[in-house]
């Protein structure tokens, strides 16, 4: 018998590389690049071997496998679950019954003894499986065969690897190969034994360096849950997730732009009684609220993250985005990566093409989740609760279960729509539906409770990171748009955004950064509470106050610190979304009226009869009423520009009333550590006040730039209550007056060589008056993202049109 040095069956992680996918199959071959390659770059990978395809092949000449497997398999129908499911069992017998040549068992045996060299015990460790065809990556469909963790001691190595084998022929990977025109006898199996990373005393979970949703290409995701990791993979529990922003974590900044800490239900841990291995039991309370990493991971997985996608971007020529799978061990502590393979759905993305989806209208939402790509359906639902029940299933039903796993593949392909009670971005029902480009909502619940067999529903993923399931079908809109044909204007087209959570998929509409962050929107739908009930919680006499402030800031000993966590994540959101481009952020605006709406303000407010010309904007800032709360706003906007290292967030002031106001706000801001021109800090200031135009060379001296609130300055040139109803025909910032003041103040700001932009929504309601602007050189048109396109097209049609009649011009004087 040959060696183990020798033989072709056998060959260890430090033997093969990315190269070797037809010997070791793609999972083994990336394990053992990284092992050679990334360990030196301190990426931890636990170190093993990979039986070979040689050793399949072999097992099955030396049984006579492969005229019975391919008699097995005549008269298979992929779309009939019952015949798909008996020809696929009848296979899997015929190779669990057969028996490993003795040669090859020998040669295991061996590799495992070796492995094992020095531990006083037999070695736990995983048993995964490796295909091999080059065109038919694991990752390019969640799941298609085995794993088997915590397998101890040379029988159960053996029994587990011919139940790799086995896995070859699961019900879905024989559907895959079926679908995409692969032959059977050509795809071959290995399988790679790897030393168990004991994180079923801590955590493990997944890692994408790409955004699984948008495609956003500088996002690192990771989901986080306790014990072995195949419960975030399947989908089995609600993980925490954690988005870290690549090119600031390359400079050495902390930027975690998110962190959801997920409900955590169970954890998979092992099992040494009922001879299963391993088993799921309840997390503790305590366990699910905690987070399951410290930031220090995080970064730490984020960084290593980063190493692996460079190192095969390099490697293929091209960016490559990675999907990887980590695990912490309980025992030392140490993170470990246990797999890697290239993300296969967003990755190649048609960036040249815009698909968008918009719902015409709204209706009850009945249950929402997370949502998982960026598409509508409509569908009648076929709720199943178990994989034996897959048969009921019909194409363009819209499929609500607990949860999918490999096994629901073959029905998974044929729904309009998937929505589970359970799972995360990165979980098995997320992972299939995008590599389908199939809309999905995870996490729902009760999902399954409150949607009933043929209820007609539409699920719309196409407004956020939450996806909503709303009751009938309602009327949606896809708009395609090829960005490769459309021109770039010379004046600068920016966008309107609040919502954090739109941020990475608003990204990709042709734009020069975000004119307008409104920080309103964070402080009212992610954080709920009043600055000042935060800051004075401990005097907060509304028992009712004080029992919901408890709820939302679990975990927070210092209740201001949720304000500053949860502002600065949603600011940071936006910034990152169109870094390095400019994100001007608004300081809060709200009118005391507002302010007393959210939990706890009423204590804090006064009772304003104009709340509009009241107490808002620059007047807050250093007010004793407010003081306090803008600290907050500050601590916020210095985590993102320092700690993340953000600089392209600009800050703008609202309603200034005065040079003298402006100055003051400076001042507090300084107090605060943002002065402006220190780390490249730029002020501008919303012109919405009449003196700001009057006084426009005043301020000039003292901001970077000013952006026209067009709602605020009509209203206030007008004398009309945009809010009122009645007035409604009088408010028109098409007026003579409104336009002469807007004119004014673009011809100051050009002859002192000051930026100026207008964020106002005329632009966006009437391309006319974008033209307007644009005839007048103003430096930047800021636009709600659903008018950018159309915006756009006006605003190089005035370009147009004055180049024309510049050149008309400059002809008739020669």
């Amino acid at each position: 018998m040959l060696s183990l040095s020798e033989s072709p069956f056998i060959k260890w992680f430090s033997e093969i590389s990315a190269e070797d996918i037809p010997l070791v199959g793609g999972k083994n071959a990336s394990l053992g690049e990284m092992f050679s390659a990334l360990a030196p770059k301190g990426v931890r990978v636990p170190d093993g071997f990979a039986i070979t395809a040689d050793s399949y092949r072999y097992f099955l000449r030396h049984a006579g496998l492969d005229a019975q497997i391919e008699a097995a398999l005549a008269g298979l129908e992929t779309r009939d679950m019952e015949n798909l499911s008996h020809h696929g069992n009848v296979v899997r017998q015929i190779i669990l019954k057969a028996t490993l040549p003795a040669s090859l068992q020998a040669l295991i045996a061996a590799a495992y003894f070796q492995l094992q060299a020095g531990a006083a015990t037999p070695l736990d460790v995983a048993v995964r499986s490796s295909a091999t065809a080059e065109d038919l990556p694991d990752a390019s469909f969640a799941g298609q065969q085995e794993t088997y963790l915590n397998v101890n001691g040379v029988d159960a190595l053996l029994e587990a690897t011919k139940m790799c084998f086995a896995s070859l022929f699961t019900d879905r990977a024989i559907s895959y190969r079926v679908d995409k025109g692969f032959t059977h006898s050509n795809v071959a199996l290995s399988v790679g034994v790897q030393r168990m990373v004991r994180s079923d005393l801590a955590c493990a979970g997944v890692i994408f360096t790409i955004d699984t949703e948008t495609g956003f290409r500088d996002a690192v995701i990771i989901s986080s849950s306790w014990g072995l990791g195949e419960n975030v993979v399947q989908g089995s529990v609600t993980p925490d997730e954690y988005l870290v922003f690549k090119p600031t974590l390359k400079t050495g900044h902390r930027p975690i732009l998110q962190k959801t800490v997920g409900s955590k239900e169970s954890k998979l841990v092992y099992d040494s009684d009922s001879g299963r291995r391993v088993k799921n039991v309840p997390a503790t309370a305590e366990e699910r609220l905690k987070p399951s990493l410290t930031d220090d991971e995080v970064l730490e997985l984020a960084r290593w993250a980063c190493v692996v996608e460079d190192h095969y971007s390099v490697k293929r020529g091209h960016p490559v985005p990675m999907d990887l799978e980590w695990a912490k061990d309980g025992l030392t502590g140490e993170l470990f990566i246990v797999q890697a393979r290239p993300e296969t759905v967003q990755s190649r993305r048609n960036l040249d093409v815009l698909e968008t989806y918009h719902l015409a209208e709204r209706g009850k939402v009945i249950v929402s989740g997370r949502s998982i790509g960026t598409k509508v359906a409509t569908g009648r639902v076929r709720v199943i609760r178990s994989v034996e029940s897959i048969g009921q299933f019909k194409a363009g039903e819209i499929l609500v279960t607990d949860k999918t796993d490999p096994d629901w593949q073959p029905i998974m392909k044929m729904a309009a729509a998937i929505i589970t009670n359970r799972g995360g971005r990165t979980c098995h029902a997320a992972i299939v539906s995008r590599e389908l480009s199939v809309p999905a909502i995870v996490g729902t619940e009760h999902g399954t409770e409150v949607l009933q067999d043929g209820q007609l529903v539409t699920v719309s993923c196409s407004e956020g990171e939450t996806g909503f399931v709303y009751e009938g079908a309602l009327p949606f809109e896809v708009e395609h748009t090829d960005l490769k044909s459309l021109e770039h204007p010379r004046t600068r087209v920016m966008l309107n955004l609040a919502n954090p959570e739109q941020a990475f998929a608003l990204s990709f509409l042709p734009n020069d950064g975000v004119g307008l962050a409104r920080m309103e929107f964070i402080i009212n739908n992610a954080i709920k509470i009043h600055p000042m009930a935060l800051v004075g919680f401990d005097q907060l006499a509304d028992p009712l106050a004080r029992l919901e402030i408890e709820r939302l800031t679990v975990g927070y000993g210092d209740k201001s610190q949720y304000f500053v966590d949860k502002l600065a994540r949603g600011v940071a959101m936006i910034a990152a979304a169109f870094y390095p481009k400019d994100v001007i952020l608004r300081l809060s605006d709200f009118k005391t009226n507002e302010y007393a709406n959210l939990i706890g303000g009423r204590a804090y407010e006064p009772e304003e009869a104009n709340p509009m010309l009241g107490f808002r904007g620059a007047s807050r800032y250093g007010h004793p009423l407010y003081k306090a709360g803008f600290a907050l706003e500050c601590r916020a906007v210095k985590t993102v520009r320092e700690e993340m290292g953000l600089t392209n967030l600009k800050l703008m002031i609202p309603f200034c009333r005065s040079v003298e106001e402006g100055l003051n706000v400076q001042a507090e801001l300084a107090t605060h550590g943002l002065r402006r021109g220190e780390n490249s800090l730029e002020l501008y200031m919303m012109c919405e006040v009449p003196s700001n135009v009057i006084l426009a060379e005043e301020f000039c001296d003292i901001f970077d730039g000013f952006s026209i609130g067009s709602n605020d300055l009509t209203q206030l040139i007008l004398g009309v209550d945009r809010d009122s109803s009645i007035l409604t025909p009088i408010f028109d910032e098409r007026n003579k007056a409104v336009k002469r003041m807007i004119a004014q103040v673009i011809q100051v700001c050009r002859t002192r060589g000051v930026k100026i932009g207008i964020c106002g929504q005329a632009p966006s309601d009437y391309p006319e008056f974008a033209e307007f602007l644009v005839r007048q050189g103003i430096d930047s048109i800021s636009l709600n993202p659903d008018t950018v396109l159309r915006t756009t097209l006006a605003i190089l049609g005035a370009e147009k049109v004055m180049a024309q009649g510049q050149v008309r011009t400059r002809t008739m004087q020669v």
